[in-house]
């Protein structure tokens, strides 16, 4: 198993995320050979479980929304929102575990 960490972009949305290339290959196989992410994914397989078209389909048809949505602000507010909890997740597992505060 490669357990090597490398950046995968997904095809629909654009947003990166750092994975195995196993995971890589795992995800485009059940995803006609595209990588999508964790939102993406859940995405097309809502549509095929709904019987609203087969997964080849439910791929494009997301892969098309996506692109014409993308420059939605609400794209940019999500990926800042990403990007704040993974600088915090980093930032928590380098420091010692510490109680918080439950009352500002």
């Amino acid at each position: 198993m490669d357990r090597e960490i490398e950046s995968a972009k997904c095809e629909c949305c654009g947003l990166k995320e750092d994975c195995t290339q196993d995971y890589i290959s795992e995800v485009k196989a059940k995803f006609d050979d595209k990588w999508l992410c964790g939102l993406c994914s859940e995405a097309v397989r809502d549509e095929v479980e709904r019987g609203k078209s087969v997964m080849k389909e439910a791929v494009k048809a997301h892969m098309s929304f996506c692109r014409k949505y993308k420059s939605n602000p609400a794209t940019r507010v999500a990926d800042g929102m990403r990007q704040m909890l993974l600088r915090r997740r980093s930032t928590d597992s380098k420091s010692s575990p510490s109680p918080s505060p439950s009352n500002k």
